[in-house]
């Protein structure tokens, strides 16, 4: 017999993890722009990072999926997605260029939502090339937070860090380019609806599209 799911539950163990991101967010850009406390900064990168890839997995072992967590968990990882890379060029620590196609790349997601509503649908199936565009992103953050100390194993990390996201950055922008072309499926195959129903699509852990 099939477990039943917690459609409809809120508190739950993935739901908790994403609502102490969601609040570490402010915290982040505290330590980073007022306090310029770099330590704490990395530390929350990190527990962001390894709470992203957990409550995917617990809402599985635990049998918590729910319809809250289908839509907190990737609204709290495009908020991480958007803040931390604005908060890093203010900061100085990564250049323009990076943060604003980064956000181009997001904006142009985020344009093609109403053709999504308009079919009825909320998101499209993720790829494992976004799973891994997302994963370099955590990866490279924190550790070029850590090598922005003036020493020898501080610059190894900085370009270790920077190995990070310069893949993810390739990644991401492909990543784009694949869901355009689920995109563009989309809207020949399927019709508009007369009356709209979202049909939310189950987030897999760790990806951004």
């Amino acid at each position: 017999m099939k477990p039943v799911l917690t459609q409809n539950r809120v508190l739950t163990v993935p739901n908790v993890l994403s609502v102490l991101r969601l609040a570490l967010i402010p915290v982040f850009v505290y330590v980073m722009l007022v306090a310029h406390i770099n330590g704490w900064a990395v530390a929350i990168l990190v527990f962001s990072g390894v709470s992203d890839w957990a409550d995917g997995k617990f809402a599985r072992l635990l049998n918590q999926s729910s319809r809250l967590g289908v839509l907190l968990d990737p609204a709290v990882d495009r908020l991480y997605m958007v803040t931390v890379p604005i908060v890093l060029g203010l900061s100085g620590v990564v250049p323009w260029w990076f943060v604003v196609t980064l956000l181009a790349r997001d904006a142009l997601l985020a344009a093609t939502l109403p053709l999504l509503w308009s079919r009825g649908l909320s998101a499209l199936p993720v790829t494992y090339v976004g799973k891994a565009a997302t994963f370099c992103f955590m990866v490279g953050f924190p550790i070029i937070l850590l090598g922005q100390w003036d020493q020898l194993w501080s610059r190894v990390l900085l370009a270790c860090g920077w190995g990070f996201l310069i893949w993810g950055m390739y990644a991401y922008l492909w990543a784009f380019v694949l869901y355009a072309v689920q995109m563009t499926m989309v809207v020949r195959q399927m019709p508009k609806l007369k009356h709209r129903t979202h049909q939310p699509v189950a987030r897999n852990s760790g990806e951004h599209g």
